[in-house]
């Protein structure tokens, strides 16, 4: 060997016929089929080697003089050769590291790793979308097989309730399907009417039955219209006997009014189908009405066939009007005509003996009176406007129920007391300045239900208030037209617009308090409740807003200015002392 060179890696060969060249920098790769590696080191004489592969050999490799080192099969990944070496014995040293690796076959490569990894995403994703797509579906048929049966249990329950209110009273059946059985209750006010045909037992023996039974139900089905129009509480069916009754179960003061109605409306229809008849040359139908007016009691008979029957002695002598009566004629007791002598002619029959009940005062109705019905014979306007007044009363009672039932107990001001003050001083200013009687109508309507809305909103009182009455008023015959005269009023009151002597009279009234000598006691309950509904005031605001609100509503009707009790100046310095 000549002169001393430093041993090095002459070079790098690859399963045993490729030589690589050995980079300066960086490091050699090696596909995966290249994984049987020699390295040749520089020959020498005196020199020994020792070598270790990291990331294959797990230490150094003893001392050889060979200049070489093999590596077979060396699976892929990451390595450094490292080589020492030994001189003469007395010089030692290391090589230079030489890094390489050794790829792996393409399905280990990182990139086929990630494509694995998403392709099993993709997998489970794929069945988890199927699983739920799945579950949804049956999830959905499941919904729908529970809407539907839902659904038709609401459909059967529909027509079950429908057939319920067919044979009950609204209220009547409603108690029953919460309480399973329905209070009887005793009212105090009825007007009970009986319809029966003449000589209905000699007609059934001289006519099929089948006819007759259809002719029956044409009778009934017309009186059943009739009586529903009205408000009347159909009983019951016996034969060819017909009894339906007003004033059940809602009490009204209209009733013995409203059952006559019904009564002339039965006759008219009968006349017409006896004159259909003669002309036929068919039997024909005379019937008598009979009505009487008085207590009953009313309640459910029965546990499984059910029925809403009345009883009494109204009941009774109802049924005697009937059978002291003439065909073709509605018969009506002398307790009755005193109810409603002022709507109908009726033509005094003097006392008549009643089975079980002595005479009897006994009257026949011929029709409306003249100046309250129309060319037809059917009440007219004026007719309504006096059944209106007379429901006035009911209305009022609905409310103050409507207050005492619902409202909150923080209503210390607005509540049915001041209902009834503001009620009772509108007829008193609406009388004292003769005001016509539809306009005193609306305007004691509008009085009724101006703080109605401050039971369920206390911010939106107006907006509620009308709701409140166009919910309730319909129910006793007002249209339309009547509703918006007097949401107007409530509007006028609510804004303070002054248009009318009723807004004058109206506003009076609801002002009514600050010229009494309870106004503080009074002011205090508002104080009170405003407070209570996050309307807070200092007592120093409260005194100043109710100062102004004295002195921008002063009273404007002449009667109001001379019923006050307690002057302007004299409140205000009431107001003061109240501060102190």
């Amino acid at each position: 060997m000549g002169a001393w060179e430093w041993p090095y890696v002459k070079s790098v060969i690859v399963n045993g016929d490729s030589v690589y060249n050995i980079p300066a920098e960086g490091q050699m790769v090696f596909d995966y089929k290249h994984h049987n590696i020699l390295f040749e080191l520089s020959p020498a004489d005196s020199i020994v080697y020792q070598f270790f592969l990291e990331g294959y050999d797990r230490e150094w490799g003893s001392w050889f003089e060979t200049y070489y080192k093999e590596y077979t099969n060396l699976p892929a990944g990451h390595y450094i050769f490292r080589a020492r070496y030994i001189y003469q014995g007395n010089t030692a040293g290391e090589l230079k590291p030489l890094e390489f690796k050794v790829l792996p076959l393409w399905y280990f490569s990182d990139l086929a790793i990630v494509l694995y990894f998403l392709l099993t995403a993709l997998i489970i994703w794929t069945l988890y979308a199927s699983l739920n797509l799945r579950f949804a579906r049956t999830q959905h048929m499941l919904e729908q097989i529970i809407n539907k049966r839902t659904e038709d249990l609401i459909i059967e329950k529909e027509k079950t309730e429908k057939l319920l209110d067919n044979v009950l009273p609204k209220n009547t059946a409603s108690e029953i399907m919460e309480k399973g059985k329905a209070t009887k209750i005793k009212y105090n006010f009825v007007t009970v009417l009986f319809s029966d045909i003449q000589g209905f037992t000699k007609i059934a023996e001289e006519t099929n039955p089948e006819v007759l039974i259809d002719e029956l139900d044409k009778f009934f089905f017309y009186f059943d219209s009739v009586v529903e129009r009205l408000g009347i509480e159909k009983i019951k069916t016996i034969g060819d006997a017909y009894m339906c009754a007003g004033g059940i179960p809602e009490k009204n003061r209209t009733n013995p009014v409203e059952v006559i109605l019904a009564a002339l409306e039965m006759q008219v229809y009968m006349s017409k189908l006896k004159e259909t008849s003669e002309i036929e040359g068919m039997k024909f139908w005379d019937i008598r009405i009979g009505i009487h007016t008085g207590p009953v009691v009313a309640g459910v008979v029965g546990q499984k066939k059910l029925s809403y029957d009345i009883w009494g002695d109204t009941v009774n002598t109802a049924s005697r009007m009937e059978s002291s009566g003439e065909a073709g004629k509605i018969n009506i007791s002398g307790t009755t005509y005193e109810f409603a002598k002022d709507f109908f002619i009726c033509e005094h029959r003097g006392k008549m003996p009643v089975k079980y009940k002595g005479e009897l005062d006994m009257y026949f109705v011929n029709g409306i009176i003249p100046e309250l019905r129309d060319e037809n014979g059917m009440p007219d306007k004026k007719f309504i406007m006096k059944m209106h007044m007379i429901k006035l009363q009911d209305i009022e009672e609905e409310i103050i129920k409507l207050f005492e039932n619902e409202a909150p107990p923080n209503l210390y001001f607005h509540n049915s007391a001041l209902v009834k003050s503001i009620s009772s001083q509108v007829e008193l200013l609406a009388t004292a300045e003769k005001v016509p009687e539809e306009e005193f109508l609306f305007l004691k309507l509008a009085a009724v239900f101006l703080f109605t809305g401050y039971i369920s909103d206390y911010d939106k009182p107006m907006e509620k208030s009308f709701s409140i009455a166009e919910e309730i008023l319909p129910g006793y015959g007002f249209d339309k037209s009547n509703l918006e005269e007097i949401i107007k009023l409530i509007r006028n009151s609510f804004t303070g617009n002054l248009e009318s002597p009723s807004d004058f009279i109206l506003h009076d009234a609801k002002y009514d308090y600050m010229g009494r000598v309870d106004f503080i006691k009074l002011t205090d309950k508002l104080l009170r409740e405003e407070s209570e509904y996050g309307k807070a005031h200092s007592r120093k605001e409260w005194i100043e807003i109710q100062r102004q609100l004295l002195i921008d509503n002063e009273f404007v009707t002449n009667t109001a200015k001379l019923l006050r009790s307690v002057s302007l100046e004299d409140q205000i310095g009431n107001l003061q002392v109240y501060n102190e």
